[in-house]
C-alpha cells in the first residue's frame, strides 16, 4: 500500500523540519543570532532576544497562513543581508500565543521592528523586500 500526502501536508512537514534545524540555541540556552538565518523565537526566549540586541525584526506567522509562506523567502534573505546590523526572528503565533497577544498581533504575517527593546514599527501583510528594507533602514541609522 502506498501512502500519499497532499502538498499542504508536505509543506507543513518541510517547514516544521526547517524550524527544528533553525532552533538557534547555544549551550546554556542563549539564543544564537550569528548564523545569518532567522532565529526561532518563542514565548520563553522573546524578551531575552529583544533586550539583548539593539535591532530585532520579528516575523509573526503560522503554518497555515499562505501569505506568511509567501513572505518567508524574503525574511530568510533579510536575515542574511542584515547580519551584523539586526537580528531577524520568526515566531509561530499558534505555538506562542503569549508573545503574539502581548504585542497585539491581530493579522499575520506581521513583521514587527524592535529597537533597544521596544517596538517601533510594524509591517502587516505581504509587501516587497524593498518596501520592508525602506522601513527597516529608517531605524538602522
Amino acid at each position: 500500500m502506498r501512502y500519499e500526502m497532499d502538498d499542504l501536508e508536505l509543506d507543513r512537514i518541510k517547514i516544521r523540519k526547517m524550524m527544528e534545524m533553525m532552533r538557534g540555541r547555544e549551550p546554556g540556552g542563549k539564543v544564537n543570532v550569528s548564523g545569518g538565518h532567522p532565529v526561532v523565537v518563542n514565548d520563553s526566549n522573546f524578551d531575552e532576544l529583544i533586550r539583548s540586541n539593539t535591532m530585532v525584526i520579528v516575523d509573526f506567522w503560522a503554518d497555515w497562513c499562505m501569505p506568511c509562506r509567501m513572505l518567508a523567502p524574503i525574511v530568510e534573505e533579510l536575515a542574511s543581508e542584515l547580519r551584523g546590523k539586526a537580528v531577524v526572528g520568526k515566531l509561530n503565533v499558534d505555538e506562542n500565543p503569549v508573545s503574539a497577544s502581548k504585542y497585539g498581533i491581530m493579522s499575520i504575517p506581521t513583521l514587527m521592528i524592535f529597537k533597544d527593546g521596544r517596538p517601533v514599527d510594524a509591517i502587516i501583510g505581504v509587501t516587497s523586500k524593498s518596501n520592508i528594507l525602506k522601513k527597516i533602514n529608517k531605524y538602522l541609522s
